[in-house]
């Protein structure tokens, strides 16, 4: 048997484990990026390139951590959950709500601008951590109103997980476009002349404003709230830090490949030292705010980076595309729709990280095939899989949170129950994105 024939089965395997056992998917990536080193090792030049006479037993391990895994990319992730954090503590997202609340003419447009919010409150902080940032001030409101508060947790829900796309920094699955792609913070804005993601996520974030709207618009009363303490500023600095800053370091050339990764990480550490003295927090206090962070992905993304790197390497993907391009006949319309449909679906029900770092090579080949531009199914691609994760309430972190919150509020939802809001909505702002996407880069 050829040995990619193994690496792919050992791959499909890991993939059904990990979306079984979800609670166990750190152990199921980090044994087959194990098991693929060790052959590496034992079988040099059967899965990754060949060394030379020196060392070669050796060069898989090497290979693999130094070529495969993007640290780059690991060290924005933990900067960014660091200063996520510290603004959290800061309060401040608690004290734009009151203001936004205090201001408007309604609960109704209150309600909406809260959502918006919440969107752009993800563009830098993790989806989970937003929504629960924002719980407590959606319930409170709700109390007050006497209203039920479903539409508007599912709202938190969903709206933080469509944003988290736009940018570099926002989630996960961003963050891998960009180490594949190559792009730099300033690229999810405008790349090549042409806009960028960031734009096409806009178009479905309109597109959700009105849908919650046309929900909350009956809601005429006006709401009193008392206006949240401020902790600090301090953390809202390091967040325009880190956002200006990639932006500047985007228009440096240097062949080094980490300063983006060592300058977010870096601010994180000023924060953490900032939590430990100015807040005078004890040595626990300031361990249990670096435990908490999100050292799983962390693991889990250097294991799916090795697996999926072994997958490339053995020429599986490419095989992959061929096969796509057979099946849409040569079709760019058959294809788009193809990777959005699938990416939605497929996102709706298991976790959308292992099937963007499997897919984006795909998508990639199969627009090179077709002559386009590799951004026309490669953001269809993060559209489809990232908006997908609206449509059921297991489809993202941050829908099973907030279930969670409604169980415990005396609200408990169904899975129907989720689908007559969230499919809406996905259908909604999947197709808007995607027509913006089209209409820009199908040319």
């Amino acid at each position: 048997m050829e040995m990619k024939w193994f690496v792919l089965a050992l791959a499909v395997v890991m993939y059904l484990l990990v979306i079984c056992v979800q609670d166990r998917k750190v152990w199921f990536t980090s044994i087959a990026a194990l098991i693929l080193i060790a052959l590496g090792s034992f079988m040099p030049g059967s899965i990754f390139p060949a060394a030379g006479s020196a060392g070669k037993n050796l060069y898989a391990l090497s290979h693999a951590f130094s070529s495969l895994v993007n640290w780059n990319v690991l060290m924005i992730y933990v900067g960014s959950m660091t200063i996520a954090a510290l603004f959290i503590y800061s309060r401040v997202p608690a004290r734009i709500a009151d203001v936004i609340v205090d201001s408007s003419p309604s609960t109704g447009v209150a309600i909406v601008l809260i959502l918006a919010m919440t969107g752009i409150i993800s563009i830098f902080v993790e989806n989970v951590a937003t929504v629960l940032v924002m719980a407590p001030i959606a319930l409170a409101l709700c109390r007050k109103l006497k209203i039920n508060p479903t539409y508007f947790m599912v709202g938190l829900a969903v709206m933080s997980n469509l944003e988290g796309t736009a940018t570099l920094i926002g989630d996960p699955p961003s963050m891998i476009f960009a180490s594949y792609a190559g792009y730099t913070f300033n690229d999810f804005f405008v790349h090549g002349g042409r806009i960028s993601i960031f734009f096409m996520v806009q178009a479905g974030m309109i597109v959700g404003c009105l849908y919650f709207y046309a929900i909350f618009a009956g809601q005429k009363g006006k709401a009193e709230v008392a206006k949240e303490k401020v902790v600090s500023y301090f953390p809202a600095v390091l967040l325009l830090l880190m956002i200006f800053g990639l932006a500047g370091i985007s228009f440096i050339h240097t062949d080094f490949g980490y300063l983006s990764g060592l300058y977010v990480a870096l601010l994180g550490f000023a924060g953490v030292l900032w939590y430990r003295f100015s807040q005078h927090k004890t040595k626990d206090e300031t361990w249990t705010l670096i435990k908490e962070l999100d050292w799983e992905t962390i693991a889990f993304l250097i294991g799916i980076f090795i697996v999926v790197g072994a997958v490339s390497e053995t020429g599986l993907l490419g095989d992959f595309a061929s096969f796509l391009a057979r099946i849409t006949g040569g079709s760019v319309s058959a294809g788009f729709i193809l990777i959005l449909a699938v990416s939605i679906i497929i996102s709706g029900f298991v976790d959308n990280v292992p099937y963007i770092i499997v897919m984006l090579p795909v998508a990639q080949a199969l627009a090179r095939q077709m002559n386009l531009a590799p951004e026309l199914y490669m953001f269809a691609l993060l559209i489809g899989s990232c908006l997908g994760g609206n449509l059921t309430p297991f489809g993202a972190s941050a829908n099973i949170v907030a279930m969670g919150i409604l169980k415990k509020e005396g609200y408990p939802m169904s899975f129907g129950g989720w689908l007559k809001i969230g499919a809406p909505f996905t259908v909604l702002t999947t197709a808007a994105a995607a027509l913006v996407l089209w209409a820009v880069w199908a040319a």
